[in-house]
C-alpha cells in the first residue's frame, strides 16, 4: 500500500511542470529518506509510462563528492531518461518547457549489452559499452529556487529535464575517460571546466554504481539504454538566447540552442 503522503508529493511535482515550482517537500518527506523519495519518483515514472512516455535510459546524479557533502549524503542518486527529454545535437530547447534550467557537461554511454548483476563492476560496464558520447544534461528543479534536499531531488526524478547526446559516438577502447578534459561554453565563452575523474573518480565507476543499484531494485539496465554518468564540472544557469556547447577531449562535442534556432 503506497502511503497517501507519497501520492500527494508525486501529484504536487507533476503539477509543477505546468503550474510552476513548488515549496520543498518537507511536509511529505524527511530530507534524507531515500526510500521514500525513490517511492515518489517511481509513482511518477509509472504515471508517465501510462501516459505513453518511453524510458530510454537513466542518469546518475550527485557523483561529485562536494555536491554529496552539500546535501549531507554519501552516495549518488539516479533519475529516469524518457525519449521526449532528448534534444537533438545542435537542436533547440524551448524556454517555455523549462522552469529554472541549468546545463552541465557529462560523458554518456550507450549500452550494447544488459547489466543485470547487483555486483556489476566498472570492468563489466566497460565490456557492455557500445559507444561513448559527449553529452549535456539540462537539469531543472520543480522545487522553488533550487532549495533542495537529497529527498527533494530524488523525488523530482533527479532534478532532470532534458539531455543532448553527441551524434558521433566512439568505442570505449583507448579512451582516457578519467583524464578527459571538459570545457563548456555559453555564447562562445567558457563557463565551466572539469575532467572525467569528477564523476566518482571515473565515469565507469558512476555507471557501475547505477548498474548495481538498478539491478538490486529489479530494474536492470538494458542493451540500447543511454546512461548519463554525472557532471564533469559546475552547472551553469541558462537564459533565453544562450548557445551552449561542450567539448570533451578525445571524446567529442555536443551543443544546443536555448530559445534561438
Amino acid at each position: 500500500m503506497i502511503p497517501e503522503t507519497y501520492q500527494s508529493a508525486a501529484r504536487l511535482l507533476r503539477r509543477a511542470y505546468a503550474d510552476g515550482p513548488v515549496p520543498p517537500l518537507r511536509d511529505y518527506l524527511e530530507p534524507l529518506d531515500a526510500d521514500a523519495a525513490y517511492a515518489v519518483q517511481e509513482i511518477n515514472t509509472r504515471f508517465w509510462q501510462a501516459q505513453g512516455r518511453r524510458i530510454v535510459g537513466r542518469k546518475a546524479g550527485l557523483t561529485a563528492r562536494a555536491v554529496q557533502q552539500q546535501l549531507g549524503v554519501d552516495q549518488p542518486d539516479f533519475g529516469v531518461l524518457f525519449e521526449d527529454m532528448r534534444i537533438a545535437d545542435g537542436g533547440l530547447l524551448d524556454p517555455a518547457q523549462c522552469i529554472q534550467p541549468k546545463a552541465e557537461a557529462e560523458i554518456a554511454f550507450v549500452l550494447g549489452a544488459d547489466l543485470d548483476d547487483p555486483e556489476t563492476s566498472a570492468e563489466q560496464v566497460a565490456a557492455a559499452v557500445a559507444t561513448v558520447h559527449a553529452a549535456i544534461e539540462i537539469v531543472d528543479s520543480r522545487i522553488a529556487d533550487w532549495k533542495i534536499t537529497f529527498a527533494d531531488t530524488v523525488a523530482d526524478n533527479g532534478s532532470s529535464a532534458f539531455f543532448v547526446l553527441a551524434d558521433a559516438g566512439k568505442p570505449l577502447a583507448g579512451l582516457d575517460l578519467e583524464g578527459a578534459a571538459m570545457a563548456m561554453s555559453v555564447n562562445e565563452r567558457i563557463v565551466s571546466t572539469g575532467v572525467g575523474a569528477a564523476a566518482l573518480g571515473n565515469p565507469l565507476n558512476a555507471a557501475a554504481w547505477l548498474a548495481q543499484t538498478l539491478a538490486g531494485r529489479g530494474e536492470p539496465l538494458k542493451a540500447g539504454d543511454i546512461l548519463l554518468a554525472g557532471a564533469l564540472g559546475p552547472m551553469v544557469a541558462l537564459a533565453p538566447g544562450d548557445q551552449v556547447r561542450t567539448v570533451i577531449a578525445g571524446i567529442g562535442e555536443a551543443g544546443f540552442s536555448y530559445g534561438v534556432q
